[in-house]
């Protein structure tokens, strides 16, 4: 994944390093069927995998691991992408499912909620976030059967290995609904191109193995109702993460994407590298729903539980005495970085919107606000809980 060429040693990238020859030349593949011997068919290069065929081999241990070593080939050295065939069978079951979505929506419209998108128009679609937490609480029986799936399980083990950590957000594309600008997901794709470039070359390449990307259908998706755009091979482009908002790589991508129609109970699983956008619903009357599906690594933690809100509160005194003293910005924001929480998520998407951008304000970023800005403690506190109250679910 993540590919480059054999002399390259850069330890840094740039968005001066993004150039479409470049994207070109690990764009121009082939899909060779002989490499995906589980595969039912190859649709546009991608290997698609009938289930009801595939479950008597998932059945055996040795037969199930050949399975998952065959998708860790198409999603990391392959286009990226693979598609599964009727994952769920039980089409009752994902009626079910899309029934308890709708009452999510509906909830949503009749309180007012407009509901933010990381690359599409507030407000232009229908989007339920923690719908994971969501589908539990209300209904716990449908929850079981439906999280129950063995294909869900066999990628996510296979991509991340065990006690991964799932997340869904149910996405409706509207008739009409345009489609969503291409991007890089999660992580390092939710960030600005300054602030990716922070990150060295090995974090860039790093980034697609923490997560996993997959959208199980809830309706027919013939082509006119813009199924999900995808760039095959994408992934394996080392700077892509500085490089998918340019406009001459937004102009390659539209001429060479390629889109899958799926049926009720599909599912498509890619690595989070790859090029990808939803597409334009072109139907008069089609609600294109989808369940996005978010799989994360376990190893994204750390080790120790911190109170980083204490940390926070006890930190700030100090922090404005040394600024009034004369100590320089910079030593001042490194002891912030250490003490309070620098990074926007998890969060809940429902009262944290990255309405904005792709991430909202992170508590460090508070705390130094809150230095600069001379707030006194009780200020502080107040909105120190009031970004933890955004953040909490319950």
């Amino acid at each position: 994944m993540l590919t480059a060429p054999p002399t390259d040693d850069r330890a840094w990238l740039s968005p001066d390093d993004c150039r479409i020859d470049d994207l070109a030349t690990v764009i121009d593949q082939t899909t060779d069927p002989a490499d995906y011997p589980y595969a039912a068919d190859i649709v546009e290069g991608i290997p698609s995998y009938d289930c009801t065929v595939l479950r008597p081999t998932l059945a055996t241990q040795g037969g199930r691991q050949s399975v998952q070593t065959e998708l860790v080939r198409a999603l990391s050295d392959g286009p990226g992408l693979v598609v599964f065939k009727r994952a769920y069978e039980d089409r009752a079951l994902v009626e079910r499912t899309t029934v308890a979505f709708e009452e999510m929506i509906a909830d949503q419209r009749a309180s007012g909620t407009t509901t933010g998108d990381h690359f599409a128009t507030p407000g232009a679609n229908d989007r339920v976030w923690n719908a994971l937490q969501k589908l539990a609480v209300r209904d716990p029986d449908v929850f079981a059967a439906y999280y129950a799936n063995d294909v869900l399980a066999l990628v996510s083990t296979a991509w991340l290995g065990p006690a991964y950590q799932v997340t869904s957000q149910v996405n409706v594309v509207n008739p009409g609904g345009e489609a969503q600008s291409p991007h890089r997901d999660y992580h390092l794709g939710f960030m600005s191109d300054e602030h990716a470039a922070r990150y060295p070359t090995h974090v860039h390449r790093l980034s697609p193995a923490l997560t996993l990307q997959g959208a199980v259908a809830h309706c027919d998706m013939p082509i006119e109702t813009g199924p999900t755009m995808y760039l095959p091979h994408s992934h394996k482009y080392l700077p892509g993460y500085l490089a998918w908002r340019r406009p001459e790589f937004l102009t390659y991508f539209a001429e060479h994407l390629v889109q899958l129609p799926l049926e009720t109970g599909d599912a498509a699983f890619f690595n989070p590298a790859l090029v990808h956008g939803a597409g334009h619903n072109r139907t008069p009357d089609v609600r294109r729903m989808a369940n996005l599906v978010q799989v994360s690594s376990a190893f994204g933690r750390a080790m120790e539980a911190v109170d980083r809100r204490a940390m926070a509160v006890a930190l700030f005194p100090t922090l404005v005495r040394l600024r009034a003293q004369g100590v320089s910005d910079e030593p001042l924001r490194r002891a912030v970085e250490t003490a309070a929480e620098g990074y926007a998520f998890p969060t809940n998407l429902d009262l944290d919107q990255p309405v904005e951008g792709t991430a909202t304000e992170t508590q460090a970023a508070l705390l130094w606000r809150a230095v600069v800005e001379g707030w006194d403690e009780t200020a502080l506190g107040a909105e120190l809980d009031a970004y933890e109250s955004r953040r909490f679910t319950g």
